[in-house]
């Protein structure tokens, strides 16, 4: 622990003046041990300054950095380099290392190596202009410090501090060869980022991101199976079983009637009553069996859709419910976006190969198997050679599965990557319409859907041999039956009657076999996607919230202590954070964190929060280590606001309750509830804002409170913060968190706003341990305790008058905040002063209500009625994927089919070989009778046999000519459609996409548009429109042939009972219809749920950090549960009704197969017809209804396919109001940069009751420095979003160089701006690639690159880290701090050199250090161009050359601050609030108070 007094530190530590020293290890130095003398150090001079050490080739390599490669913006105070500077002197001249008397300095502390190995030193001195130049000059022995160089830069891993070691440039120059991992290691292959970490900690790293390898078998789909599921699966399989093995029963009797028939016609034997007879007794049979069928069919269809919704809706809760169990460390290393992909388009997967599909499945199985055991029954000689062909057909399948498996991995592994990738652009998508990047961000979606195309086609080119194998081998199976059984029946061991019997079953059993292929493909797709999630469900989280493990602490105080805590982010293992820090923070006190951007601050509240598990040290609670304590415990006596604010899409009142989980008021009534939050939003100031709105407290504020400004944001977190004890007042009971943690709680508000919620704060900090994290040290300067920290470590600490007077770290930070650059007094009665009056005037403004809104004019009631029906425009507009629009059959196929026209050729040719394969059946029909009455005269005595024999065998060898045809006609086809079907989902997911990024920013603002929902509906309809092409295309196609020809040769060779036959095909066809209909009202009623739901669950998961930290684990997963619960009640009966009429589809070909023995018979009895054309006729009909039967199969997929295409449809059909893909309007080539606002009124289109600009004028002169102020919510990012034109007014005028911008092309405008929000947004991606996102080309020079990163104070950072530029920036940026995203963000702004830039806050996530120096940056690049600024810190904006003050929507007051400040109106009250010491202004009288103060 770091004494106050002395700053002393424990264990084997050393302080140097205000210095930590470490222990010297091997590890620090690149495994290369050096000696640590003692030396004395003086005091620096200011004169002059150290800066690198140069190592030459036969030194030891060593860890070390050079100024240049520190981040700037995090350790340079008015372009110094921190890394320089003296604690004592910060913000001062930089000193130099005096040679007989180096000192200790607050950056990397400096441990060199011998002056033998030292050559140069590199001097950087910070001129005018805030350029850097270096010098360089040799080394000299008294530049020298012993020991090794440690040194780093801070980078973020999620919400979290990181550092990253760099070597030299010098010594990749001189080929030293480096530490592993370093920039300039001379390694083959990547190093092991574990690599020199003991295994201690490197088992603490991978433990929190390892995820098990375990295989899962087909058991695992029915783990969370009830008992009475399992009962109701059992019994529709049994069901399932019965109708396949109902058409190989029918053998028997089709055996039994062909033996009556040559019993009456060949033998003689029965005469014309006996014939009748015999007939009507098996015709019987198939109303018996089609009463059987349809029981059996409704009761299979109903259980297994039943069953399989349920249990993948327990494996989507469980999924769900698994991933919120996780520790945060698991969320650095996988994306949102794969989450929302598994969760819905992978679970649909898994439903669809666990539904009907898996009892079709079983049902050909048994079809398979029961006519295989019928001929074994028969004639045990023949099945069993025809039952070689079992065997092939299994060694067919079985290889098939293997290569399916093996390519379906790698394909949903590469769909999930792409699902990652959308959720992130949708999430930032103002900033890509911002930038015009949707062009580059819909190439780099089609390069991630690249492999899944690859993927996918091996996977459909895996099952096109399978299934062309299958249906060869089919063919074949006919001909060797025939051959063989024409020799048995020649040598007389087998009648007629068994032979066909035989033969009928083993074609029954061997065409279903065939017929697996769809279904096998669903069941396998299910367990490739059932295999992550599964995974991910049984990996066991080391930090598990809902574990009931762990102690209480009875009486807590609240006192935390960090012992010697050493860190490392496991999504980083080759970066520490900390090594050997120790803070103590006392029970009941207010401890505030200070420093750079990146220096640890937000690492410890992870710590303490317990997000991640520390590599060494402990940290402790009331002295018991919380590693021993109940973590959902233990997060329930804290309350954490984050810098960022995290609200869910629900209403504010429940973004407010969800507060008092773990409180005794969770279950408390309704009404005590509601007093709470309206007692806590009152204390954050929220409460008027609230009740403004048209709903009030039941306003749902939208995906991730978007509809609500940060301001806003940010009080109703607070809200939610204190909610359990709103008061204040610390209770003798326990009833709210006793550790208040405030990382940034106010960084969002206006100053107003924020002396308010401060003094709110400071309420409910009393009797509450609190750690602040600021940046303004204004909201911290009463702490009991100031701890400033940086590069991980303590640099000082203590209250705010005891450190301003050490005129060290913290005196130079709060230096650096002061609104007016004047001398300071440094007398303690003067800081008392100051004190007291700061104090009285948050006291004044916390009492003093909002200024009453000033009547509307005349002129905006019309302004109100043009808002209402412009709104509806837009509304209507951004409604596009919920539009119901009906489109034909027609035109939905030609629209799936335009995304194939450059294939169509080759569908052309598909679709030739799909009639080859259709036409099989009635060829093999003419075969088959053709066989039949050659054999039907070997019961002729006398006969020769052999001459019969060989007669069959010509027919025998057609069987074997039409297996090669169809395996050829089905690889051709089946490879074509799939390799079409593959291409397809990739241009149509393109195009999909790319509409998506077209919409306007009001399509967005649709709480259904979220970036979850839109990522559900992008992987969800692109792969169920699909069901208009390959496989169930091609099945459709030949379906239809088979149809068509059978029934034309049935009328060709006996027309009267053709038409009897297919005479109940129409009903079939209509059950199918209706089926259609049914499900596809089914499926638009469901989908709408599992957005809903997938929208819910992804947002949960993007704010995993919030969720945890609030305990909403169990709430989360039981309001998900509760979702689909309702789903399943609603589906209940859409399935029940659709069943029977699938049910009904399903039997009635028996009742065909009845009628047309009947009919059949009869004409046979006048003999009218021969056995050859009763059996031609008949067999055409068997399997012409068979194959209809597999046409409505497909059903579902193609209601599913119905759907899917419309929605898509009618998205890419819809024009947006402002399309950046169209040529329209004036062409912009240059701009001077000159903005007007004429009277400008303008309402959300999402919320059109209320009014946010009211006529808003004011002028923008080219170059110059326009600054926007005013409380939250006054309409200041509504104006930056109406310049980027993301809307259009209502009413009035913008206009650019005398041009209304609705009149120019909106993709030339837009070439002219820039824009830096408030929260910064980065890509996956490199750094370089994020800032090329702001250039008007791809290709964009490395110089352009480089000054646009100086100009942002971000180049030394990035040049520093070990892969430079290329730099992966991770999933939105998580691998960098705030402030480094923010840096990036501006360099991505200023690289397109824009005339006109627009800064939304754009330093507010920066530290005062660091906001200094990228200010400097931001007004040397805004010169030469028109600059609109949006600022809470009036220190960005006093040298504005026009200050606007808005309020309610109206310019208020305008002036230069000089101006404002004496006109002493409301600017002026907010820079009195601002000042943190006094200014002078005190002098100041202002000239008049408007109006409210």
């Amino acid at each position: 622990m770091v004494s106050e007094e002395s700053g002393r530190a424990t264990g084997d530590e050393e302080n140097v003046g205000n210095t930590r020293v470490g222990p010297t290890t091997q590890h620090d130095i690149g495994k290369a041990p050096l000696t640590h003398p003692k030396e004395h150090h003086d005091e620096p001079t200011a004169e002059s300054k150290p800066v690198d050490l140069r190592c030459n080739a036969s030194a030891e390599p060593t860890h070390s950095i050079t100024p240049d490669q520190h981040d700037g913006g995090a350790d340079l105070v008015s372009g110094q380099d921190a890394s320089v500077i003296d604690r004592g002197d910060l913000g001062k001249s930089e000193p130099n290392i005096k040679s007989e008397s180096p000192t200790a300095l607050p950056g990397p502390t400096v441990i060199g190596p011998s002056v033998s190995q030292v050559q140069s030193i590199t001097s950087r001195t910070s001129m005018a202009d805030g350029d850097i130049k270096k010098t360089t000059r040799p080394c000299s022995p008294t530049d020298i410090q012993p020991g090794p160089v440690v040194s780093s830069d801070t980078l973020k891993t999620g919400d979290q501090s990181a550092e990253i070691t760099s070597p030299t440039a010098d010594s990749a120059a001189k080929n030293v060869q480096g530490p592993p991992g370093s920039a300039n290691a001379d390694e083959a292959e990547p190093p092991d980022p574990f690599d020199g970490l003991p295994d201690d900690e490197i088992a603490i790293l991978k433990r929190q991101i390892d995820i098990s390898d375990q295989s899962y078998g087909v058991s695992t789909f029915f783990r969370y199976a009830t008992r009475m599921d399992i009962l109701i699966m059992i019994i529709s399989a049994v069901c399932a079983a019965a109708v396949g093995a109902a058409l190989p029963l029918m053998t028997i009797i089709f055996g039994g009637l062909q033996g009556v028939f040559a019993d009456y016609l060949s033998l003689g034997t029965l005469d014309l009553a006996g014939f009748e007879s015999a007939i009507a007794g098996y015709v019987l049979y198939f109303v018996y069996i089609a009463i059987g069928t349809f029981v059996a069919s409704y009761i299979s269809t109903v259980g297994f859709i039943y069953t399989g919704e349920r249990i993948t809706d327990k494996i989507r809760y469980e999924y769900l419910a698994s991933c919120l169990r996780q520790n945060i460390g698991y969320f650095d290393k996988f994306g949102t976006g794969e989450f929302t992909t598994k969760i819905t388009a992978d679970a649909t997967t898994v439903q669809d190969g666990i539904s009907e599909k898996f009892g079709l499945f079983i049902s050909a199985i048994s079809t398979f198997v029961t006519g295989f055991a019928i001929g074994f029954i028969f004639s045990w000689k023949l099945t069993l050679i025809l039952s070689a062909t079992l065997f092939a057909l299994l060694f067919n399948a079985g290889i098939a599965t293997t290569f399916m498996v093996k390519h379906s991995v790698p394909m949903m592994s590469a769909f999930s990557e792409s699902g990652t990738f959308v959720e992130e652009v949708f999430s930032s998508v103002r900033i890509a319409i911002a930038f015009g990047t949707q062009g580059r961000l819909t190439e780099q979606y089609d390069k991630k859907l690249e492999p899944v195309q690859k993927w996918g086609t091996k996977v459909k080119y895996t099952i096109s041999v399978m299934t062309a194998v299958s249906m060869a081998i089919t063919y074949w199976n006919y001909g060797l039956g025939f051959w063989q059984g024409s020799a048995f029946l020649a040598r007389g061991d087998l009648t007629i009657s068994r032979m066909i019997t035989v033969m009928m079953a083993v074609m029954m059993g061997a065409f279903n076999m065939s017929a697996m292929g769809p279904y096998f493909q669903s069941f396998i797709g299910a367990v490739s996607a059932a295999k992550d999630m599964f995974r991910t469900i049984d990996r066991q989280s080391p930090l598990d919230p809902s574990a009931d493990e762990g102690d209480k602490i009875p009486d807590l105080r609240g006192h935390i202590r960090l012992e010697n805590i050493k860190h490392i982010y496991p999504s980083r293992p080759n970066v520490t954070v900390m090594d050997g820090v120790s803070i103590d923070v006392p029970a009941g006190k207010v401890t505030a964190l200070v420093g750079s951007s990146g220096c640890g601050k937000s690492t410890i509240v992870g710590l303490v929060e317990r997000f991640y598990e520390p590599v060494g040290g402990a940290v402790f609670l009331d002295d018991r280590n919380i590693n021993t304590l109940g973590l959902r415990w233990l997060r329930q006596q804290m309350s954490l606001v984050g810098q960022e604010p995290t609200l869910f899409a629900v209403s504010i009142h429940d973004n407010i309750r969800f507060g008092l989980i773990g409180t005794d008021h969770e279950t408390a009534d309704e009404e005590k509830q509601r007093q709470l939050v309206e007692d806590a939003a009152r204390q954050a100031n929220a409460h008027e804002f609230i009740t403004q709105l048209p709903e009030g407290y039941e306003t749902n504020v939208g995906q991730r409170g978007f509809l609500l400004s940060g301001g806003q944001k940010q009080r109703i977190a607070i809200a939610r913060a204190i909610v359990s004890n709103p008061k204040g007042k610390f209770p003798t009971k326990l009833i709210a968190a006793v550790v208040l943690l405030l990382d940034e709680a106010t960084s969002a508000l206006d100053t107003k706003s924020e002396g308010v919620v401060q003094a709110a704060l400071d309420k409910a900090a009393a009797g509450r341990t609190t750690i602040v994290i600021a940046h303004r040290l204004s909201t911290i300067r009463n702490a009991h305790n100031i701890i400033v920290m940086n590069k991980g470590t303590v640099v000082e600490q203590g209250n705010h008058d005891t450190l301003i007077e050490k005129q060290g770290a913290y005196h130079a930070l709060v230096e650096a905040q002061q609104l007016e650059d004047q001398k300071k007094s440094t007398a303690v009665d003067a800081d008392d002063q100051v004190s007291s009056m700061e104090d009285l005037v948050i006291r004044k403004m916390s009492l003093q209500k909002e200024t009453n809104v000033i009547a509307a004019e005349s002129s905006e009631k019309d302004a109100v009625e043009a808002e209402s029906s412009a709104g509806d425009v837009e509304e209507t507009a951004g409604a596009t994927i919920q539009r119901k629009t009906k489109y034909s059959w027609w035109e939905l196929i030609k629209f799936v089919a335009s995304f194939n026209r450059s294939e169509r050729i080759y569908l052309v040719i598909a679709f030739f070989f799909c009639l080859i394969c259709g036409a099989a059946t009635p060829v093999q029909a003419v075969f088959f009778g053709k066989q039949v009455v050659v054999l039907s005269f070997m019961g002729i005595p006398g006969i020769d046999r052999w001459m019969l024999h060989s007669q069959s065998n010509f027919w025998s060898l057609m069987y074997l000519m039409l297996g090669g045809a169809q395996f050829i006609a089905h690889m051709i086809q089946l490879c074509i459609l799939g390799y079409a079907a593959e291409v397809l989902l990739r241009r149509i997911r393109r195009q999909t996409f790319s509409t998506l990024m077209r919409q306007d920013v009001s399509f967005f603002d649709d709480d259904k548009h979220n970036a979850g929902a839109l990522t559900a509906f992008l992987a969800v309809e692109t792969t169920q429109v699909s069901g208009f092409s390959g496989v169930a295309l091609g099945t459709v196609v030949t379906s239809i042939t088979n149809l068509v020809g059978s029934l034309a040769l049935s009328l060709a060779i006996g027309w009267k009972l053709a038409l009897v036959c297919f005479a109940a095909v129409p009903l079939a066809i209509g059950c199918g219809f209706f089926r259609w209909w049914v499900l596809a009202r089914h499926q638009a009623r469901i989908a709408t749920v599992y957005a809903d739901s997938a929208g819910f669950a992804a947002e949960n998961i993007s704010a995993i950090k919030t969720v945890a930290s609030l305990t909403r684990e169990s709430q989360v997963a039981e309001k998900y549960r509760v979702d689909l619960e309702e789903q399943q009640k609603k589906s209940v009966v859409s399935v029940a009704k659709s069943s029977v009429i699938f049910a009904a589809a399903q039997s009635i070909q028996y009742l065909c197969y009845g009628l047309g023995f009947w009919y059949g018979s009869t004409l046979i009895a006048k003999l009218e017809y021969g056995m050859f054309e009763f059996f031609v006729c008949y067999m055409s009909m068997i399997l012409g209804a068979t194959a209809a039967g597999t046409f409505f199969s497909l059903a579902p997929d193609l209601s599913k396919a119905k759907k899917s295409a419309a929605e898509l449809k009618a998205l890419i059909d819809t024009k947006p109001l402002i399309d950046t893909c169209g040529n329209h309007g004036e062409s912009l080539s240059q701009t001077g940069g000159h903005i007007q606002f004429r009277d400008v009124y303008f309402r959300y289109p999402t919320r059109p009751e209320i009014p946010v600009l009211r006529g808003l004028n004011f002028t923008a002169e080219p170059g110059q420095h326009i600054a926007l102020v005013g409380s939250s919510g006054c309409g200041k990012s509504t104006t930056i979003s109406l310049l980027e034109r993301f809307y259009d007014p209502v009413l009035g005028q913008i206009l650019v160089d005398g041009k209304d911008i609705s009149e120019i092309n909106i993709n030339d405008y837009r070439s002219h701006i820039s824009v830096v929000s408030q929260e910064p947004s980065l890509f996956q991606g490199s750094i370089r690639e994020n800032i090329c996102m702001g250039s008007l080309t791809e290709d964009v020079s490395k110089e352009s690159i480089e000054i646009a990163c100086r100009e942002a104070n971000i180049y030394d950072f990035v040049v520093s880290l070990p892969d430079g530029f290329d730099t992966i920036v991770g999933s939105r940026g998580g691998l960098l701090s705030t402030g480094q995203k923010q840096r990036i963000a501006i360099a991505r702004a200023l690289v397109r050199s824009p005339k006109i830039l627009l800064l939304d806050e754009a330093t507010s996530a920066l530290d005062s250090e660091s906001e200094q120096v990228v200010q400097v940056a931001l007004d040397r690049a805004a010169k030469g161009r028109t600059t609109i600024t949006v600022a809470h810190r009036l220190s960005t904006i006093q040298h504005a050359d026009n200050i606007l003050f808005i309020d309610q929507g109206r310019v208020l007051e305008s002036g230069t601050h000089s101006e404002l400040m004496t006109l002493g109106g409301r600017y002026y009250e907010l820079v009195k609030l601002q000042s943190l010491e006094q200014t002078g202004q005190k002098d100041v009288q202002p000239g008049k108070s408007t109006e409210g103060i």
